[in-house]
């Protein structure tokens, strides 16, 4: 089955800063960066990582069209963009963290994952020596996750403690 993705800012930043960005690629049959998420993503500095990961060519930036269901839940530009792009492509999967994003992807059964779930894989199929690492270096990088949820997940898909 492909994997297609499609990726929010933070899990673009947080992989980029943490020097895992080659992880989406490596992992996924096709990804792309909804428009919005790439000026969110430019915003910051030229020497920034995830803006330089974006400028290197490997990530699509595709334009969005905005639904009116995903608009009614007020998230920011990237998050409707990733949401809505989603929503109106079968067999894609959003890459989001934000909380209020997942809210309405659950509500609208809408596929997503987040970037745990982008590490752990990795893991399990011999791309990382240690999941662990990667986790510390991302909340390092500014990825919000309780480590108890990191713990399960570890323990439970890679066997590694936390």
């Amino acid at each position: 089955m492909k994997v297609c993705w499609v990726v929010n800012a933070s899990p673009i930043i947080c992989l980029a800063k943490a020097g895992q960005i080659d992880l989406l690629l490596k992992l996924a049959d096709e990804i792309i960066v909804p428009q919005p998420v790439a000026e969110e993503i430019r915003a910051g500095p030229i020497s920034d990582p995830a803006r330089q990961a974006l400028e290197g060519g490997n990530l699509v930036i595709v334009e969005t069209v905005a639904l009116p269901e995903i608009l009614a839940w007020d998230l920011g530009k990237g998050e409707t963009a990733v949401l809505s792009y989603t929503m109106a492509n079968p067999g894609w999967s959003a890459i989001i963290d934000d909380l209020a994003a997942r809210k309405c992807a659950r509500s609208l059964a809408i596929p997503f994952i987040g970037t745990l779930a982008v590490v752990l894989p990795a893991k399990k199929r011999g791309l990382v020596a240690s999941a662990v690492d990667i986790m510390r270096s991302l909340q390092a990088a500014g990825l919000r996750l309780e480590d108890e949820v990191i713990r399960v997940a570890m323990k439970q898909i890679v066997g590694e403690d936390w």
